[in-house]
C-alpha cells in the first residue's frame, strides 16, 4: 500500500521528471545524470536545509498528505426514523417540535467554572508565524462574534520587535501581545475565550505573569506538542539583524546568525532565511503539578494543556496528570497536522494519526472512569475541516470530547475573506468570486446578518472576519441537520451509539460497532415480532 510519494510534493516545491516512480524511495525509475530537476532529493543538493521546510513561509499552510489505512471515512453516522433526544424539558416529541433548525450547537468546557460556545469548535493555536500575525484582526474578530474560543499560540511575546524586558529577562511590554488580545475581547459577547498558549520560552520570559497582570486573563494553556511536528515552535525570519535579536533574547537560531560564515553566506545571498527554534520540554508529573499550582496562584481561573500526537505512554500521562490537576481543557492533537512552519518529512511520517489517538483517548478515559477519577473535559485535534467528520469525532468521544480545535479550516474562511476585499479595492474579481456578484453586500451571504447586529460598528469588522462568521454559519446549519438527522436536538445527547464503522478494523480499533453488528439486536427483536 502506498501511502505517501517521498521525495516530491507541491508543498516543498519539488517534482519526480519520470513517469514512473519507486514507491518506498519516491525516486524516479530511470534516474538520469544530467537531469535539471526538481526532486527532493535534487533540490536538497544544493539548498540543503531549507528544502524541509514548505514554503514560502508567511504566505501558505501546509498540511500533510499521508494517506492512513484507517480514518474518519470508515465512520458513518446512523440515522433514524423515530426519536428526538435533546429536547428541551417539557418539550412534546412530534414533527411540530423537533425541526432540524432548533437543535442546539452549542458546548461547554472547564472543570467547575465553564465557558460556553455556540459551537463546538475552536481554532488552533495561532501564535509566532508570520501567518497568524498578519491576518490576526480577521482570526480574533472572526473568532469572537462566532462565539468560539480563540487559541493564541506560543512565542508571541518572545518574537515582539517591541518586546521590553526587565533586569530579570521578564516581559514588562508586549505591543503585540496586547494587540491581539485587545482585538478578540473588543467583540467577545461571553460565549469563548482567548486563551494564550505557553511553552518552555514564553515559562522563561514570564509571558503568565504579564498576561495575567496586565489584561487579567482567565485561562492560560501549557503547551506539551502538537500533532504537525515532534519538536517545539518554529518560524522563519528574513534578515540577519533580526535573526541575531531572537538569538540575543534566548532563541535557538539556526543556522546560527554570529558566526563570520553564516553571515559571509547570507551577504553572498545563499543563506535567505533563518530558523527560530523553541526548546523541548520535559514532562514530570510533579513538575506538571507543581505548574499548574504556580498558574492558579498568578491568578488564572482555568488552566488548560494542549498534547500532541505522541507514544501511547504520553497519552496516558496527559490524561492521568489532567485529571489530577483538574485542567480544564485537555487538547488531543493527532498526526498528520497541518501547520505553517513545520518540517515536511516530520509532518508526514510521526506520531499515531488522530482516528488512532482519539481511540486510545476514549479507552484511557474509560480506564480513568473505572477507577473513580473525573475525567477532564476533551478536545481533539489533527486534520478536521468539515461538520460532518467532527460530528463522527464528537460522538466517538462521547462524553469525554466536548469539542474540536480546527486549523487551517479555520483560518481559511478569514483569508478568504481578507483577499476578496482586496481583490474588489483593485477592481480584479476573480470569476470564481464575481459569478456571486460584485458588492461585499452581493457577494457575503451572512453580510446583512452582521450589519443588522453591529451596525455603526460594521466598519471595524473586517471582511475577513466576516469570511470566518458566514463559515461558521453554514457549519452549524450542516450540524444541526445532521444532529436531527440522528435525532440529537443537543450535543449532550450524542453518544457512541449514532456512529458505524464501514470496516471491520475500524471498528477494531475504535470500538465502534461494525456496520453489519449495530443494532442487529433491536433488529431481531422487531423480526421476531
Amino acid at each position: 500500500m502506498n501511502l505517501r510519494q517521498p521525495n516530491a510534493n507541491e508543498a516543498i516545491g519539488t517534482s519526480n521528471r519520470s513517469r514512473n516512480v519507486a514507491p518506498v524511495s519516491g525516486i524516479c525509475t530511470r534516474c538520469v545524470d544530467g537531469c535539471k530537476g526538481s526532486c527532493e532529493i535534487w533540490l536538497s543538493s544544493f539548498r540543503g536545509r531549507e528544502v524541509l521546510y514548505p514554503g514560502p513561509f508567511g504566505d501558505i499552510t501546509a498540511g500533510a498528505d499521508k494517506n492512513y489505512p484507517v480514518d474518519y471515512s470508515h465512520i458513518n453516522i446512523q440515522g433514524y426514523a423515530v426519536g428526538a433526544r435533546g429536547l428541551p424539558d417539557g418539550v412534546e416529541i412530534g414533527p411540530d417540535t423537533a425541526v432540524f433548525d432548533d437543535v442546539n450547537t452549542e458546548t461547554s468546557y472547564g472543570w467547575d467554572l465553564k465557558v460556553p460556545m455556540r459551537l463546538p469548535i475552536f481554532t488552533g493555536a495561532l501564535g509566532s508565524t508570520e501567518i497568524a500575525r498578519k491576518n490576526w484582526e480577521e482570526f480574533a474578530i472572526g473568532a469572537a462574534i462566532s462565539g468560539i474560543t480563540l487559541v493564541c499560540g506560543e512565542n508571541v511575546c518572545g518574537i515582539d520587535p517591541g518586546l521590553k524586558l526587565d533586569h530579570n529577562h521578564k516581559v514588562t511590554e508586549s505591543p503585540e501581545m496586547d494587540r491581539r488580545i485587545d482585538t478578540y475581547r473588543r467583540f467577545h459577547e461571553g460565549y469563548g475565550e482567548i486563551l494564550v498558549q505557553m511553552n518552555v520560552e514564553d515559562t522563561r520570559l514570564g509571558t503568565a505573569e504579564y498576561v495575567s497582570h496586565k489584561h487579567n486573563l482567565q485561562t492560560i494553556e501549557l503547551k506539551w506538542g502538537q500533532g504537525a511536528k515532534c519538536i517545539g515552535g518554529e518560524i522563519k525570519v528574513g534578515s540577519l539583524s533580526r535573526a541575531t535579536e531572537l538569538k540575543n533574547r534566548g532563541y535557538i537560531v539556526l543556522p546560527d546568525p554570529t558566526r563570520p560564515d553564516i553571515q559571509k553566506a547570507f551577504e553572498d545571498g545563499a543563506i535567505k532565511e533563518f530558523e527560530r527554534h523553541s526548546r523541548l520540554g520535559f514532562v514530570t508529573k510533579e513538575g506538571f503539578l507543581e505548574e499548574v499550582d504556580r498558574l492558579r496562584d498568578i491568578g488564572f481561573k482555568r488552566v488548560t494543556l494542549k498534547t500532541g500526537a505522541y507514544s501511547m505512554k504520553e497519552l496516558a500521562m496527559a490524561l492521568r496528570y489532567s485529571s489530577e490537576a483538574k485542567i480544564d481543557l485537555l487538547t488531543i492533537d493527532g498526526a498528520p497536522g497541518g501547520t505553517g512552519m513545520s518540517p515536511w518529512p516530520m509532518m508526514n511520517e510521526w506520531g499515531i494519526p488522530t482516528f488512532y489517538i482519539q481511540s486510545l483517548t476514549y479507552q484511557f478515559c474509560e480506564i480513568l472512569k473505572q477507577k473513580g477519577m473525573r475525567v477532564p473535559d476533551i478536545a481533539i485535534a489533527g486534520g478536521f475541516a468539515d461538520e460532518a467528520n467532527i460530528f463522527k469525532a464528537l460522538a466517538m468521544g462521547a462524553p469525554y470530547v466536548k469539542a474540536v480545535c480546527m486549523g487551517r479550516g479555520l483560518m481559511i474562511p478569514g483569508m478568504v475573506g481578507k483577499n476578496i476585499g482586496k481583490w474588489l479595492e483593485a477592481g480584479e474579481l476573480p470569476k470564481t468570486v464575481s459569478k456571486y456578484g460584485s458588492t461585499v453586500e452581493e457577494i457575503f451571504v451572512a453580510y446583512e446578518e452582521v450589519k443588522e447586529k453591529y451596525g455603526e460598528r460594521l466598519k471595524e469588522i473586517p471582511l475577513g472576519a466576516i469570511g470566518l462568521y458566514t463559515y461558521s454559519q453554514r457549519f452549524k446549519t450542516g450540524l444541526q441537520q445532521i444532529m436531527a438527522g440522528s435525532r440529537n436536538w443537543s450535543l449532550k445527547s450524542v453518544s457512541r451509539g449514532d456512529v458505524m464503522a464501514l470496516t471491520e478494523e475500524a471498528s477494531e480499533i475504535s470500538g465502534i460497532p461494525y456496520v453489519m453488528n449495530a443494532y442487529r439486536n433491536e433488529a431481531l427483536e422487531i423480526l421476531d415480532g
